[in-house]
């Protein structure tokens, strides 16, 4: 898909010194600069997910654990 894109004159300037460096054209460089963002992305909301359990460990119920530290004040 094409898409138009606008891109401020630094931002030119140094992606453009980057394709000569890795040798790939604009396009390419683009690509892998998104495929690199939405993997982090990815990354990011994946780091969460168990966030709470442990191995080899009983987890407790979120429920539970707000209202413990509620009870607290």
């Amino acid at each position: 898909m094409r898409t138009l894109v606008d891109i401020p004159e630094q931002q030119i300037s140094e992606l453009s010194l980057l394709c000569r460096e890795q040798k790939l054209s604009r396009a390419e460089l683009i690509r892998r600069a998104i495929t690199a963002y939405i993997g982090q992305q990815n990354k990011k909301e994946s780091n969460a997910f168990g966030l709470w359990k442990k191995e080899n460990q009983q987890t407790k119920d979120g429920l539970q654990y707000q209202q413990e530290l509620r009870h607290e004040w």
